[in-house]
């Protein structure tokens, strides 16, 4: 893996995580809205909107630089509409990265032909 493709990775690993809780408290802050008399909806839907464009960003930009599969490309999308997605979708990253470091380093100490 290069180091253009490992950074675009590593961006769209960096921007899961607060999508997802950003998402988490625009739901909270809905549900708030309609039953009491906070209302914060605007400042988290910016919040929300901002950090859901950015994770759309680094997403095409890892497709297209990590050469994932439709499917793959597909599953990580769909990660960033669920609540609890983004999670998910920085674990996984975090789990293929460790992999690509793991296997780099095996190539360079010639231990397998991987």
């Amino acid at each position: 893996m290069d180091l253009k493709t490992a950074t675009a990775l590593r961006r769209l690993r960096l921007v899961s995580a607060p999508e997802a809780i950003s998402f988490l408290l625009l739901l909270v802050c809905s549900v708030l809205k309609r039953t009491t008399e906070f209302n914060a909806v605007p400042v988290m839907g910016a919040v929300h909107g901002a950090l859901f464009v950015l994770y759309v960003i680094f997403w095409a930009d890892a497709w297209n630089r990590a050469k994932w599969s439709p499917k793959t490309a597909a599953l990580y999308f769909v990660l960033s509409v669920l609540p609890t997605g983004g999670f998910f979708a920085e674990r996984k990253l975090r789990r293929e990265a460790e992999d690509a470091v793991i296997a780099t380093r095996a190539r360079k100490e010639g231990v397998v032909g991987a």
